[in-house]
C-alpha cells in the first residue's frame, strides 16, 4: 500500500524539509536490507550502541530520498552522534521528528486504523511462530492473510509486520514479544488484535520481570482492547492472571480437565506417528488429527482450534487441514552442498515478505564468496495479488539482489519467465523454468549446479525438501547446529549492560569455540562488532580469505607469522619486549608505519604481559620509532568469576587503572584501555573503560553462575539401533555396563573421535531423547555410544539431544569437573556444523 511522503509527514508528526515528490511503499531501519530505494522511507533509528543517520550518506548514494531522522536538539547526545544537514542531500525529503522509533510506531499504528479486516495477536514466551504460521495453514486457504515475517515481534518489528496490510487484507496474524515490564502497551497500540492468543509463559527473558506472574500480566495488556482471549484453561497462572486483567474480552479458555469450558478437550491419544484430539465446542463433537505426538505441538494446535472456531472454520475443514499442518521452518539454515556449492534452505516458507528477508541474507552470505547467487523459486499461492502484480514484484526484488540465475518452478512463475529477463540492469540469461519439483529434478539445469550459493525456497506443495535433500553433501549424522540470532541476542545482552561509548571485542579463537569461525565472525560483523579476536594468525588469515573485513586482533602473535600479519592487517597483541622489537624490524622492512598494536601488561595473571615497571622505557620505545602505534592497552583478570576472589580482582583493575593512565600520557591520540571479560562486564562494570571482551557470555553461557544465557550450540544426534537386552547381560567394551533389569539400548553414532568425553560413560550423564533422559551404558567408544532407552518411547531415527537448549553443556561439564569451554572447543571437525537464524 503507497502513501505520499507528504501524508506520512502528516501521520507521523514530522517537520518536512525538501520538496521531492515520493510514494512510500516501503520501510526500512536496517541499510543493509534495501532492495527499492525510489519508494524507501528509512527510519535512522538511534540506539545505545548505534544512531543510523550514520548511514544516511550510504543510503543516498544507492537512490534513496526519503529519511526520518532526529529533530535537533540542545543537549547533544547519542541521536546527535552522526549530524545530517538536509542541504548536502539535494532532491530528498527528510522528516525530523523527536524520537524516530516511536515515529516508526506511530506510522504503524496509524496504518493498522484504516483495516477492519479480523486481526490475531499472539504473545507468549513459547509456541508463538508455530502458532501464526499453523493459523496461516488453517485460514489462509479461505482468506488473504498477512503475517508478521519470521519473528518480527519487537518493538521495530511489530510496526514493520503491520505495514504489510493492504485493501486485499481479509485476516491478519502477528506476534508480540517483550523483554522487560513497559513494552507491551506500544504494540498494543499498534496490533490492536480482535482475537488475541496467549501461549505458554516460560523463562525466557526473565531476567527483566521480578516473576513469571509480572511476565504474564504484561503480556495479557496486548489484549485490552480484544473481542476474544484464547488460552489454556488449565494453567492456573495464565487463568489466575486473566482473572487479575479484567479484560472485557469473551474467553475461549480451554480444558482437558473442566467440561463446563466452551471447548473441551475429551481426549487425546498419541500414535505412533499422529495425535488424535477428541474435543466438544459448545455441545458439538468432533475430532481431528496432527502428524505430531510431541505436548508443545498438542497445546499449539488446541489454541489454533479455538482460533478456528471462532472464526467459524467448519468443523470437516478443520479435521482436514490439522491433519495435513507442516513442521514451522522457523530459520534460514546454512548447509554444505555438492559440487562446491552452499544452500540457503527456506523451503517451507514462501510469500513476498519472507522472500525480501531470505534474499538479503542470500547477498550478504555470498559478499565474501566467488560463488554466483541462484535462487530456486517456486509459485507463490494465497498472496490476495493476481499473478503480474505479485511476479512483477518478485522480479523487482530479484533485479535488486542482483541474482546471477533464477531457477522459477510452477506454472504462474514460469508464465512470468519475460519479467526476470533482467537483473541490476544487465541480462540474466541464467533463466530456467519447470512446471513442477521431479522436472527439474531430473533436468540439466539440477545436474549443471556448480560453485553456487543457492537459495531454495518454495510453498509446501511443491515439496522443496527433496531439492535440499537431493543438492545437501550427505555426511556424519551427528550435527552440531548454531543459533546465529541466539549469538547475536547474546551480543546485544552484553551491550545493554555497557555504557554508550564502551566498545566490544568479540573473541572467535578455537574456531569461535567450537561453533565455526567463518559464520560466527560474518555474523559478528553484520551486527557491528567493533573488533574480532583470534589466537594465533593463521586463524586470522582464515578470516580474510573467508571475506570478513573487522578489525582483528591476535592474542598470541608468533614472529614466524608477522608478515602474515601484515599482509592481513591483522593487529597484534605486544605482550614483551622481544616481541615488539621483532616486529618493529618486520614492520620497518615492508615499509609500514603505524600498524596498530595492542599492549598487554601483566597485573596479577602472571601469564604474558609487560611488568609493571617495564611502562616507561616501553613507552619511550614506542615514542621513538614510526612503524607501530598502541592502539589499545590492556590486562587480564584472573578470577572475576569468582567472589571469592573480588578483592584480588579489584586490586587487578585499579593497577591497571594507574598504568594504563601513565601510559595514555604519554601519547596525545586516544589509546583504548580494556580489562574486562564477560564475567567481569557484569560483575564489575565500573572497570568497562573503553572494550570489554566477549568470550564464553557471548556463546551463551553466565561464566558467574553458569546458567545459559541464550544458548547457541546444540550437539545433535540420530538412533542408529534399538535392541532388546535381558538383564544380566553387558553393554559395551570391558562389559563395564551391566543391566539389572531387561532393557532397550539404543546406540548413537556420537563416540569421544567426535568429542563426547569417555567419562560420561557407565551412567555418569545422559542425553536428551524425545526430551526424556537416556542415561549413557557402559564405555563411550571411538564413534559410537549406547543409551539406556527402556523408559523413553522412541524409534530408531528418533533425534538425540547431547547438549543445548533443555540440556545445558554446563551440565556436562560439572560432571567432568571441568569448564564449559573444553566441551564446545572440543566438538571434533568431522561433526557438521548447520547454521540458522531463528
Amino acid at each position: 500500500m503507497s502513501y505520499a511522503i507528504e501524508h506520512v509527514a502528516e501521520l507521523i508528526g514530522a517537520k518536512r524539509t525538501g520538496t521531492r515528490q515520493a510514494t512510500i511503499d516501503w520501510l526500512l531501519t536496517d541499510s543493509r536490507s534495501l532492495s527499492f530505494p525510489e519508494e524507501t522511507l528509512f527510519f535512522a533509528l538511534s540506539t545505545k550502541r548505534n544512531n543510523g543517520a550514520k548511514y544516511i550518506p550510504e543510503l543516498y548514494a544507492r537512490g534513496v530520498r526519503n529519511f526520518v531522522i532526529v529533530r535537533d536538539s540542545p543537549h547533544k547526545g547519542r541521536e546527535q552522534d552522526a549530524e545530517i544537514d538536509p542541504d548536502n542531500y539535494p532532491d530528498s525529503n527528510f522528516l525530523t521528528v523527536p524520537n524516530t522509533l516511536k515515529a516508526l510506531q506511530r506510522l504503524g499504528e496509524r496504518h493498522r486504523a484504516r483495516f477492519n479486516a479480523p486481526v490475531v495477536g499472539i504473545t507468549g514466551s513459547n509456541g508463538k511462530t508455530i502458532v501464526k504460521e499453523w493459523l496461516y495453514q488453517l485460514l489462509g486457504p479461505d482468506h488473504v492473510t498477512v503475517r508478521s515475517p519470521r519473528s518480527y515481534n519487537s518493538q521495530i518489528g511489530v510496526p514493520l509486520s503491520v505495514w504489510q496490510m493492504n485493501e486485499t487484507t481479509r485476516l491478519a496474524i502477528f506476534e508480540a514479544g517483550i523483554s522487560e515490564v513497559g513494552e507491551m502497551h506500544a504494540l498494543e497500540t499498534i496490533i490492536k488484535p480482535t482475537i488475541g492468543i496467549i501461549t505458554g509463559i516460560g523463562g525466557a527473558h526473565q531476567e527483566n520481570f521480578f516473576s513469571l506472574q509480572e511476565k504474564c500480566m504484561e503480556k495479557l495488556q496486548l489484549f485490552k482492547g480484544c473481542d476474544v482471549i484464547i488460552y489454556n484453561g488449565d494453567n492456573e497462572m495464565i487463568a489466575n492472571c486473566v482473572g487479575k486483567s479484567l479484560l472485557s474480552a469473551r474467553e475461549i479458555a480451554w480444558s482437558m480437565v473442566d467440561k463446563e469450558k466452551p471447548l473441551y478437550i475429551n481426549k487425546v491419544d498419541k500414535e505412533k506417528e499422529h495425535t488424535l484430539i477428541r474435543y466438544r465446542y459448545l455441545g458439538m463433537d468432533n475430532t481431528y488429527r496432527i502428524p505430531f505426538i510431541d505436548d508443545a505441538s498438542i497445546e499449539n494446535s488446541l489454541n489454533c482450534l479455538a482460533a478456528c472456531t471462532y472464526l467459524m472454520l467448519p468443523p470437516e475443514q478443520i479435521t482436514e487441514r490439522m491433519a495435513r499442518l507442516e513442521p514451522v521452518a522457523m530459520r534460514l539454515e546454512v548447509k554444505e552442498g555438492k559440487n562446491g556449492c552452499v544452500l540457503i534452505n527456506d523451503s517451507y516458507n514462501s510469500d513476498p515478505a519472507s522472500l525480501d528477508i531470505a534474499l538479503d541474507f542470500l547477498y550478504r552470505r555470498s559478499q565474501d564468496k566467488k560463488l554466483k547467487r541462484t535462487l530456486i523459486l517456486s509459485d507463490i499461492p494465497e498472496t490476495g495479488q493476481t499473478p503480474v502484480a505479485l511476479y512483477r514484484r518478485v522480479a523487482r526484488l530479484v533485479h535488486n539482489k542482483d541474482i546471477h540465475k533464477i531457477i522459477g518452478i510452477g506454472n504462474e512463475i514460469t508464465a512470468a519467465e519475460s519479467r526476470f529477463a533482467f537483473a541490476a540492469g544487465k541480462p540474466l540469461t541464467e533463466r530456467h523454468f519447470f512446471p513442477d519439483t521431479e522436472a527439474f529434478l531430473n533436468s540439466a539445469a539440477f545436474n549443471d549446479l556448480r560453485n553456487e550459493i543457492i537459495l531454495i525456497k518454495g510453498a509446501r506443495s511443491f515439496g522443496f525438501e527433496r531439492i535440499s535433500e537431493a543438492l545437501e553433501l550427505k555426511v556424519h549424522q551427528t550435527i552440531l547446529e548454531i543459533n546465529l540470532s541466539a549469538l547475536a541476542g547474546n551480543l546485544n545482552h552484553f551491550r545493554a549492560k555497557l555504557n554508550p561509548a564502551t566498545k566490544a571485542i568479540c573473541m572467535v579463537k578455537a574456531s569461535a569455540y567450537g561453533a565455526g569461525s567463518h559464520e560466527v565472525a560474518k555474523t559478528l560483523q553484520e551486527h557491528r562488532a567493533d573488533y574480532l579476536a583470534v589466537a594465533v594468525a593463521d586463524e586470522g588469515s582464515d578470516l580474510r580469505k573467508a571475506g570478513v573485513t573487522a578489525s582483528i586482533i591476535v592474542m598470541n602473535p608468533e614472529t614466524s607469522t608477522f608478515k602474515t600479519l601484515l599482509d592481513d592487517k591483522l593487529e597484534p597483541e605486544i605482550y614483551n619486549f622481544r616481541i615488539l622489537e621483532t616486529f618493529i624490524r618486520a614492520a620497518e622492512k615492508e615499509g609500514v608505519t603505524h600498524f596498530p598494536i595492542h599492549i598487554k601488561i601483566d597485573t596479577g595473571m602472571h601469564r604474558l604481559g609487560f611488568n609493571p615497571e617495564d611502562i616507561p622505557l616501553l613507552t619511550k620505545r614506542l615514542k621513538g620509532q614510526d612503524a607501530v602505534i598502541p592502539r589499545s592497552i590492556f590486562s587480564h583478570l584472573a578470577g572475576s568469576d569468582s567472589p571469592e576472589l573480588d578483592s584480588f580482582t579489584r586490586n587487578q583493575i585499579t593497577l591497571f587503572d594507574r598504568l594504563s593512565t601513565t601510559f595514555q600520557a604519554s601519547f596525545t591520540h586516544r589509546i583504548l584501555r580494556h580489562i574486562c571479560n564477560s564475567a567481569a562486564a557484569e560483575r564489575f562494570p565500573e572497570a568497562q573503560f573503553d572494550m570489554i571482551r566477549l568470550g564464553i557470555g557471548l556463546y551463551g553461557i553466565d561464566p558467574a553462575t553458569n546458567r545459559l544465557i541464550r544458548n547457541v550450540s546444540t550437539l545433535k544426534t540420530t538412533i542408529l539401533q534399538i535392541r532388546n537386552v535381558p538383564a544380566a547381560e553387558t553393554v559395551g567394551y570391558g562389559r563395564k555396563g551391566r543391566l539389572t533389569r531387561d532393557s532397550r539400548i539404543a546406540v548413537l553414532p556420537v563416540g569421544y573421535a567426535d568429542g563426547l568425553n569417555r567419562r560420561l560413560g557407565n551412567g555418569n550423564a545422559y542425553c536428551l531423547v524425545n526430551g526424556k533422559q537416556a542415561p549413557y551404558m557402559g564405555n563411550i567408544c571411538m564413534d559410537v555410544c549406547m543409551i539406556d532407552v527402556t523408559d523413553i518411547d522412541c524409534n530408531e531415527a528418533d533425534q538425540a539431544i547431547i547438549f543445548g537448549d533443555d540440556l545445558p553443556v554446563t551440565l556436562l561439564s560439572d560432571t567432568l569437573g571441568t569448564i564449559p569451554y573444553e566441551i564446545l572447543t572440543g566438538i571434533s571437525t568431522r561433526v557438521k556444523r548447520i547454521y540458522y537464524q531463528d
